[in-house]
């Protein structure tokens, strides 16, 4: 898209307002709305937002921050169009207010990643595809979530017993609408709960297409007086949901580097380092990858959650796994992550994770053809499988811990999301459960 190609089909379709979106430390995606008279503005990157207000992002006495539209993001939401007019959107980059490059802005920390590979002659590109999953709940009289079912289907259920596929069909119509290339839809393991994947791509482009497809998931289900949520374990006693990454690098012709006829697995040796790297540094990028209390709550045996640093090229109980796939698609499927999670900072520490593994040819792990949910501690000990954190707090020291996390990040948002973390986990800590009332109430 050019400056001027957007100016055309902004009156062409009518377009009245439009969105200048970027994302904050915590991975929400924020918003500011202007009238499409001002779009020339907005294309000279003069639109200007107090940073200060932003989680993660600047300090009160250098507030000003200007919006930069990535014009290869440009869309019309066509969710939002009315009879009088149509919405447009960018995403942005954000700069500092001397128009210099934020060096906290998650998504230029993707693309300064994504920089380095190339730099280190790894690869040019970074692909990515990701299966967010999520559960749809009821909604009360009073229009607020509750835990309480919208359906009693099971994996890959019929539509004639799932009753949410309508709901995630026209979910995949609107994605479609916006030229979003559409992979698969299906109910998921547990009651109301569904995954929708859509193609892979570059990893910059598969995050920008997962910020979209998760407000648009949230705006289909209230319109059907349901509660989307990516919560990666609402409830106790059933699977939770996460979000497998799919991982692979390719040349500049786009030829996929992970894949080797001449290897058992056909995997190459550069993905098996890349494997390899990122298990090496699984506990501190755990806090970029499952970013919440929460989220350790799904990462337990017996919910077909990956707990073990582990891989496998035959079974899901590992960490990672390599899915039956051609040549071109053959890729490295890290499951631990999950939705709660920055997306453009989880991939940059998958990819950094990976290429410390390249760097230094770490090959000390192994496939693990067990199932590792049915080994014993001295079985797991003797395999010198060690686990992942057990919570956010055992997250937090390791992340600590990470001059390689620094490196990448940069001092000032890693410092910043340790301070958000450690205060995430301080207040939960602190926090008196109604597991605490059940249990001692009565009792005491």
């Amino acid at each position: 898209m050019t400056k001027e190609e957007v100016i055309s089909i902004i009156k062409k379709e009518n377009i009245r307002f439009i969105k200048l979106q970027f994302t904050d430390m915590l991975g929400m995606l924020k918003s500011l709305e202007i009238p499409a008279t001002n779009i020339n503005k907005a294309l000279s990157n003069e639109i200007i937002f107090d940073g200060s207000s932003v989680t993660g992002f600047s300090k009160i006495d250098d507030a000003d921050m200007y919006l930069y539209p990535d014009l290869n993001t440009w869309l019309i939401l066509e969710g939002e169009t009315t009879q009088d007019y149509k919405v447009g959107r960018f995403l942005c980059d954000v700069y500092t207010s001397k128009k210099e490059p934020f060096h906290s802005d998650p998504r230029s920390i993707l693309k300064n990643c994504i920089q380095t590979m190339r730099d280190l002659n790894i690869g040019h590109t970074f692909n990515v595809g990701l299966e967010p999953e999520f559960f749809l709940f009821k909604l009360d009289e009073n229009k607020n979530p509750v835990l309480e079912h919208t359906d009693s289907s099971a994996y890959f259920e019929s539509p004639s017993l799932d009753l949410s596929f309508k709901v995630r069909r026209e979910i995949m119509f609107e994605l479609q609408k916006m030229s979003f290339k559409m992979e698969v839809s299906h109910h998921e393991v547990s009651n109301s709960q569904h995954e929708i994947n859509f193609e892979y791509s570059n990893a910059l482009d598969t995050c920008d297409k997962l910020q979209t497809f998760k407000v648009l998931v949230k705006n289909i289900a209230k319109k059907y007086n349901m509660h989307a949520t990516f919560m990666p374990k609402p409830i106790k006693s059933i699977n939770g949901s996460g979000m497998h990454a799919n991982c692979s690098i390719a040349d500049k012709d786009n030829n996929n580097l992970f894949y080797d006829e001449n290897m058992p697995n056909g995997l190459s040796n550069l993905a098996i380092s890349f494997i390899n790297g990122i298990l090496k540094n699984a506990k501190e990028i755990s806090l970029l990858t499952n970013s919440t209390v929460n989220s350790f709550k799904r990462l337990v045996p017996g919910f077909e959650a990956p707990c073990y640093i582990a891989w496998s090229d035959c079974n899901r109980s590992t960490m990672i796994r390599i899915p039956a796939a051609n040549k071109q698609a053959k890729r490295v499927e890290v499951r631990s992550v999950d939705s709660s999670c920055n997306p453009y900072l989880a991939l940059s520490a998958l990819l950094m994770a990976g290429i410390d593994g390249i760097k230094n040819s770490v090959s000390e792990y192994k496939t693990i053809k067990k199932n590792l949910f049915k080994l014993s501690e001295e079985e797991k000990n003797e395999l010198k499988i060690d686990n992942l954190p057990i919570d956010l707090n055992d997250a937090i020291k390791h992340f600590k811990n990470s001059e390689f996390i620094k490196n990448f990040l940069g001092e000032d948002l890693f410092n910043k999301f340790i301070e958000y973390k450690q205060k995430e986990w301080d207040e939960y800590k602190t926090e008196v459960t109604n597991w605490e009332i059940k249990k001692y109430l009565s009792f005491y």
